[in-house]
C-alpha cells in the first residue's frame, strides 16, 4: 500500500472514533435528562435521515471536488455537531447535524480508494478500511462509556478534539484530478443524475448483489448494537460502560474476519461469501439462549467475524463496478442511500417493538429471523453470478 494511503486510514480512524464515542455519549446524555427509552433508537434515526436525504447531492460533490478537501470540511460540520450538544442543543438535533457531516464524509472517503488504487488492491484496502472502523468501534464505544460514566460535558470536548485531528489529516490528503465531474450544477440536473446512478447499479447483476448485501448488513449491525445494549441491560444486568465493553466484542470479530476475508478472498470470488450471513442469522437468535457474560462475548464476537467476512469483499466490489459504471462518489451516495433506508426502517421497527413494551429475547429472536430469511434469498438469487473485471 502507498504511504498515502495510511493517511487517509488515519484520518478515518479517528473521525470513526469521534462518531462511535460521540453516539454512546449521547445516549447517556438522554438518560441523564431522563427522555423515554424510545428515543435511543430515535437518536440514530436522526443520524440517518441526512444520509438519505443529501444522497443525490453528497455523490456529486465527492466526484466534483478533491475528496480529500470534501473529507475536511465533512469533519468541521460534524465539529459544528458536536459544539452544539455542548452548547445544550437536545441530543437528537445536535447528533443529526454530525449526521450531515457523516453523510457527506462517505461517498469521499470510499470513493478516494478507487483513484489511489487499482482494482486488485481493492479488497486488501477494504479491509484495511474495515478494520480501522472496527477499531473505532471498539476504542469509540468504550471510550464513549467511560466518559459517560464520569464527566459528559468532557466527554463532548474530547470528542470535538477527535474530529478536528481527523480534519487535519484529511487536508494532508494529496489532490488528485476530478473524477466524472457533473456537466450541470441545476438541481432537477443533480437529481436525474442521482437517480441515473441509482437505476444503473439497481440494473447491474452485481451491483445488485453488493447493494442487497450491504444495506442489510448495515441496517442489522446499527440495529444490533442497540438490541445488545438492551439485552445486556437486562439479562446480565450491565451498565451502560460494561454493555459498551460487550458490544465491543462484535467489533472485534468484524476486524478479526475483515481481515480474513482481505487476505484470502479476491474480487472474482467475492459472491461466494454470502452463505456466512445466514450463519450470522443462527447465531443471533442463539443470544436468547445465554445468560452469562463469557458466553455472550464469545458468540457476539463470532457474529462480528461473519460479518466483516462477507461484507468486506461485498464493499470491494460495489466501489469496482460503480467506479466503472457511474463513478466512484455517485456509488458510496447510491449504497448509503439505499444503506440507510435499510438503517431507518430496521431502526424504526426495533422502536415500534420497544414501544410496545416486547421483551428483548423477543425481539432478538425476530431479529435473527430477519437475518436469516433475508441472506437465504439473497444467496439463492445471486450465487451463480460471475464476477467480472
Amino acid at each position: 500500500m502507498a504511504s498515502k494511503f495510511y493517511i487517509i486510514l488515519i484520518a478515518q480512524f479517528l473521525s470513526a472514533l469521534a462518531d462511535n464515542a460521540l453516539l454512546f455519549a449521547a445516549i447517556a446524555l438522554l438518560a441523564s435528562i431522563n427522555a423515554p427509552e424510545w428515543h435511543t433508537p430515535l437518536l440514530q434515526q436522526f443520524f440517518v435521515i441526512s444520509y438519505i436525504v443529501l444522497a443525490p447531492f453528497v455523490g456529486s460533490i465527492a466526484d466534483a471536488f478533491p475528496k480529500g478537501s470534501v473529507m475536511f470540511f465533512s469533519n468541521l460540520v460534524k465539529v459544528a455537531g458536536c459544539a452544539a450538544m455542548i452548547l445544550g442543543m437536545p441530543p437528537l438535533y445536535a447528533y443529526g447535524i454530525v449526521g450531515i457531516g457523516a453523510a457527506a464524509y462517505s461517498p469521499a472517503k470510499y470513493g478516494i480508494l478507487t483513484e489511489y488504487l487499482p482494482s486488485h488492491l481493492l479488497v486488501k484496502a477494504n479491509g484495511w478500511m474495515e478494520g480501522s472502523t472496527v477499531a473505532a468501534i471498539i476504542f469509540g464505544a468504550i471510550l464513549g462509556g467511560m466518559l459517560a460514566n464520569n464527566n459528559l460535558q468532557a466527554a463532548m470536548w474530547i470528542i470535538g478534539g477527535l474530529y478536528l485531528a481527523a480534519a487535519v489529516f484529511n487536508y494532508f490528503i494529496p489532490k488528485l484530478p476530478i473524477d466524472h465531474k457533473l456537466e450541470k450544477k441545476t438541481l432537477p440536473f443533480i437529481l436525474k443524475d442521482f437517480w441515473h446512478a441509482f437505476v444503473t447499479l439497481w440494473k447491474d447483476p452485481l451491483g445488485q448483489v453488493s447493494l442487497a448485501v450491504t444495506t442489510l448488513f448495515w441496517g442489522a449491525g446499527a440495529t444490533l448494537r442497540l438490541v445488545v445494549l438492551a439485552w445486556a441491560a437486562v439479562t446480565l444486568n450491565f451498565d451502560i460502560e460494561q454493555s459498551t465493553q460487550l458490544i465491543a466484542t462484535v467489533a472485534v470479530g468484524i476486524a478479526v474476519g475483515s481481515i480474513v476475508a482481505s487476505r484470502y478472498i479476491t474480487l472474482e470470488r467475492s459472491v461466494r461469501v454470502l452463505p456466512a450471513g445466514i450463519v450470522m442469522g443462527v447465531l443471533v437468535i442463539a443470544m436468547v439462549f445465554v445468560t452469562h457474560w463469557t458466553m455472550a462475548a464469545g458468540l457476539l464476537f463470532i457474529i462480528g467475524a461473519l460479518s466483516g467476512f462477507f461484507v468486506v469483499p461485498l464493499n470491494a466490489l460495489l466501489q469496482h463496478r460503480g467506479h466503472h459504471l457511474i463513478g466512484a462518489g455517485h456509488s458510496i451516495a447510491v449504497q448509503n442511500f439505499n444503506e440507510h433506508i435499510g438503517i431507518l426502517v430496521m431502526l424504526g421497527l426495533y422502536l415500534l417493538m420497544v414501544k410496545a413494551d416486547i421483551h428483548i429475547n423477543t425481539i432478538t429472536a425476530v431479529f435473527g429471523i430477519f437475518i436469516i430469511i433475508s441472506m437465504s434469498i439473497i444467496n439463492r438469487v445471486y450465487r451463480h453470478v460471475k464476477v467480472v473485471d
